[in-house]
């Protein structure tokens, strides 16, 4: 399929932030799904690959730093918590892309029309308006943290230049730059079904950077023949203890951020084939995703802190607790730029087919939003260049350049995204969504257990997020905008 084959596609396949249109089921066939759409071709593994793109993202390497604060019992206790809560919604949700019945139900192709079709009213508005949010700022998130992989490169092979003499300051602003001009180029893809290669490369470069870390903290506990840390994480005189306690919130943030795909998980629940049916495949690929990352995030984060115990830096592979050898940090750093850029795209292709969509219903006869412009690419056909598409996408990838320019603060951003992202929706809309659903009677036990899951987890997003705040305000005091060197 050439990019952006007709602006029907673009129209009928990005049903994003409105109703899905409830199209008459044409039972199936050999090219088209009982939707009328064209069949779907993916599975657990490709499900699996999408999640796990999602998830493994520059979160990894602020847990070693987050376990530090939180120390040997409650930092693995809570890395575990979360994973179960975040396994636990995900199957609730994976329930709510059929509405009514889970094999022949209509279906819901994104979460806000899952969120319509079982809540519908005011908490559609409010849903979208977190959703879109929180993708806003993991664009801003991973602008940031490609930057910095950027700039630990320059760093390192300075430092292996120098001998370790020279300071190496470096001005993340070019950096920036340059992640935003991919990213432009890769946004103009149109649809995320066409985005399974760039998730699969994505995944393996998670895996390569994650595995690095992993292997540089088993050599350095090897090597010092010790296990850092304590129980209770870093201790009261390296730090106060008002900022004990803002730190440790603003791990429950890191962590948090570290499990956030739910706001993706119904569009990758859309490119899966059935049968069998979709909620049983994303079941599967959920329990395979969370099992991966879970293990991944447990040995990188407690390998970290057992070689640097209260030190763990805020980004494990470019806060520069390790040196040597250089030319592999520099490898772990390419993976973690390269992966970036994928997940970005993962991340920000609903918020993209939301504008498109609601321009195009808006303005139905305009050409500047339904013109297609056929481009002959030499050896690969044809691509259809979208003008509307092409202005709207490369503003929005500069407003978040410029952000993320103006707010670099990695550690901060990450804890501030995962607690606004994490209790609406990874808990709070795919409990009740799935309440409605199977129509669980009020003050039953099943309802007050979810009812109990939900609060539990908004009292952790209220603390994750005073924290991360506290942290911002912090490094504000000695910050000079635009002017930020590492």
């Amino acid at each position: 399929m050439t990019m952006g084959d007709n602006k029907n596609q673009m129209l009928q396949h990005n049903q994003v932030f409105d109703v899905s249109v409830n199209m008459p089921p044409q039972g199936g066939s050999k090219c088209f799904d009982d939707d009328g759409r064209l069949k779907r071709t993916g599975t657990v593994w490709t499900a699996s690959a999408h999640i796990i793109t999602a998830v493994i993202g520059s979160g990894v390497l602020s847990l070693a730093w987050a376990i530090a604060q939180l120390g040997w019992v409650a930092g693995p206790a809570v890395m575990f918590l979360f994973s179960l809560v975040t396994y636990y919604t995900s199957t609730l949700l994976s329930a709510c892309y059929r509405s009514g019945d889970s094999d022949t139900g209509k279906r819901n192709y994104t979460y806000m029309d899952a969120v319509q079709s079982n809540l519908g009213g005011v908490k559609v508005k409010i849903c979208g308006y977190v959703q879109y949010l929180n993708l806003f700022g993991v664009a801003i998130g991973y602008t940031i943290a490609s930057a910095i992989s950027m700039m630990a490169i320059k760093r390192s092979n300075c430092f292996h230049k120098s001998g370790g003499k020279d300071p190496c300051h470096i001005n993340s602003n070019p950096y920036m730059i340059a992640f935003g001009i991919v990213e432009i180029i890769f946004s103009q893809i149109p649809d995320f079904d066409q985005l399974w290669w760039l998730s699969i490369v994505a995944a393996v470069m998670s895996f390569t950077y994650s595995t690095i870390g992993l292997g540089l903290g088993i050599a350095k506990v090897a090597e010092t023949g010790t296990i850092m840390g304590s129980m209770t994480g870093i201790s009261i005189g390296t730090v106060s203890e008002t900022e004990k306690m803002w730190r440790s919130f603003q791990a429950l943030g890191d962590i948090a951020f570290a499990y956030s795909y739910s706001l993706i998980l119904i569009e990758i629940q859309d490119t899966v084939r059935s049968p069998p049916s979709e909620a049983k495949t994303m079941k599967k690929a959920t329990t395979i995703s969370v099992a991966v990352t879970t293990l991944f995030y447990m040995l990188c984060g407690c390998m970290g802190y057992a070689a640097f115990g209260d030190l763990a830096p805020g980004n494990l592979l470019t806060g520069f607790g390790f040196y040597n050898p250089y030319w592999l940090l520099d490898i772990a750093n390419v993976a973690i730029v390269v992966h970036l850029v994928g997940a970005y795209q993962v991340y920000c292709q609903p918020l993209f087919a939301f504008v498109e969509k609601a321009a195009a219903k808006k303005y139905p006869d305009s050409e500047f939003i339904s013109r297609e412009i056929k481009i002959p690419v030499p050896g690969l056909g044809h691509c259809n260049l979208n003008l509307f598409r092409l202005v709207w996408r490369t503003a929005f990838v500069i407003v978040t350049t410029v952000i993320s320019m103006l707010l670099p603060f990695f550690n901060d951003v990450v804890g501030l995204l995962g607690a606004v992202g994490f209790w609406p929706l990874t808990v709070y809309f795919p409990v009740e969504m799935y309440i409605a659903q199977k129509r669980i009677p009020k003050w039953s036990t099943r309802w007050l257990c979810l009812q109990i899951l939900s609060v539990a987890c908004l009292i952790i997003t209220i603390a994750a997020a005073a924290g991360s705040i506290a942290g911002v305000i912090s490094d504000l005091k000695t910050y000079k905008p635009f002017k930020t060197s590492y």
